[in-house]
């Protein structure tokens, strides 16, 4: 299994530190040259192999963490997304409901991305959270999960579960992922709840 970032910000270089923490490599990319951000992916970890956006979308399990608006022009990167698991790390916020159509975020995303199976997740927290070690006080730190493909979502799950964290699944896009978006001037419940879950 492969994976990649895509949007090396501050929510994808938190995600990369997790990932370099487990000694899992991973690919991050942006619309830029890969050498205007290699230094920074050295700084996390000789795991985080900086490619640019053509390569990297190659992987397998792909993490959207680009702003809501840039989603397009990353999907256009392939003609199809068959195959692949989308991890939708976006928030729309200030994105009208008009803009969306009406729908959960994460179905605009789902669109855009023709043939990929699309899991919520990842985006409740913030970046200096999210890129702090999941291991607090003997529990993990909680991500939630929401798809409309209960196969991607256990996949992202078990890697959620490599990362160190306890994935909570919410269900469907259109229950649960309303629970974890942004949209307009207004937050899902579970946004920015830093929750441990204690086995």
């Amino acid at each position: 299994m492969s994976y990649a970032i895509i949007g090396f910000g501050n929510i994808g270089q938190a995600l990369a530190k997790a990932f370099a923490r487990n000694g899992i490599e991973v690919s991050v990319a942006t619309t830029r040259d890969p050498q205007s951000f290699a230094p920074a992916a050295a700084a996390i970890g000789p795991q985080i192999i900086p490619k640019n956006l053509a390569d990297a979308v190659k992987a397998d399990i792909v993490f959207l963490a680009v702003r809501f608006e840039s989603h397009p022009d990353v999907a256009k990167a392939l003609p199809t997304w068959k195959g692949k698991i989308i991890v939708d790390v976006t928030n729309a916020y200030g994105v009208s409901p008009e803009e969306l159509g009406g729908q959960p975020s994460s179905r605009v995303v789902a669109q855009a991305f023709t043939g990929a199976r699309l899991v919520k997740g990842f985006n409740h927290l913030g970046a200096a959270v999210l890129g702090q070690d999941p291991t607090v006080k003997g529990g993990r730190r909680v991500v939630f999960l929401a798809s409309d493909d209960d196969d991607a979502a256990a996949e992202v799950g078990a890697l959620a579960e490599n990362l160190g964290f306890s994935p909570i699944k919410l269900g469907g896009l259109s229950e649960g992922g309303l629970l974890v978006q942004a949209r307009g001037n207004s937050w899902g419940q579970l946004i920015f709840k830093d929750l441990v879950k204690f086995d």
